[in-house]
């Protein structure tokens, strides 16, 4: 639901205020947008991506040349490595992308890196329990 423009006004007068007295805490509030965040971990993972590709083809090349052969194999394994590890490190990031408008969901301090509290086995058949799983993931998106 939208706020009214007055709301709007008193907010954004509000925010004034708040930076005016204390800047720091201001900034801090503001912060960056989680989608702005996943979108520039998803191009340096990208470009990572490519140094590995650049590495493991240089070794594959440099292999050619006859000198230090085993150098090069090790450069083109480590290329491969880097390669796989940054293609994963894109992929969580783009999986952890909010859609675009839609709002993050807020996570306490306290829960953060805590698993949700399993239900007790009891809570119905394992049809149900399949059934309900599959119903929040569609819900969620996934």
């Amino acid at each position: 639901m939208p706020l009214s423009d007055h709301e709007q006004r008193l907010l954004e007068q509000m925010e004034r205020a708040l930076a005016a007295e204390d800047p720091k805490l201001a900034s801090a509030l503001r912060g960056v947008d989680l989608r702005t965040r996943q979108r520039r971990r998803a191009v340096i993972g990208a470009v990572v991506f490519v140094v590995g590709m650049v590495m493991m083809l240089g070794g594959a090349i440099m292999m050619t040349t006859g000198r230090n052969v085993a150098g090069f194999i090790v450069v083109s394994v480590l290329g491969f490595l880097v390669m796989l590890l940054s293609a994963y490190y894109v992929a969580t990031s783009l999986r952890h992308m909010p859609a675009s408008g839609e709002m993050p969901k807020v996570v306490p301090l306290r829960a953060r890196g805590r698993r949700p509290r399993a239900k007790s086995k009891t809570s119905g058949t394992f049809m149900q329990r399949m059934e309900e799983r599959w119903r929040r993931r569609r819900e969620s998106g996934f």
